[in-house]
């Protein structure tokens, strides 16, 4: 599985996952589960509706959540945030 981070994302992680220890910590397990099972319940993995309707989104913990789009067999993570931040759109 190859996983791209888009530029937004970086710099969202860097602002606000990163900071926080147990945020952080939570990232890290949520994307070890994700690349074992995309489908496992715990991450609450959905398809977006209207105007992020190419989107999907998981749970990482509390009110974050990635948003990504299966693009070639390749996972773009486009976002992560709280609810607000990342569905802003």
């Amino acid at each position: 599985m190859k996983i791209v981070w888009h530029k937004n994302f970086e710099k969202h992680y860097k602002k606000r996952v990163l900071p926080y220890k147990n945020i952080n910590l939570k990232y890290q397990e949520r994307i070890r589960l994700f690349i074992k099972n995309q489908q496992d319940p715990v991450l609450k993995d959905h398809q977006l509706t209207g105007k992020m309707r190419l989107y999907r989104s998981f749970w990482i913990a509390g009110d974050i959540r990635v948003t990504y789009r299966i693009e070639n067999g390749v996972f773009n993570f486009y976002d992560v945030g709280s609810h607000n931040q990342v569905y802003r759109n």
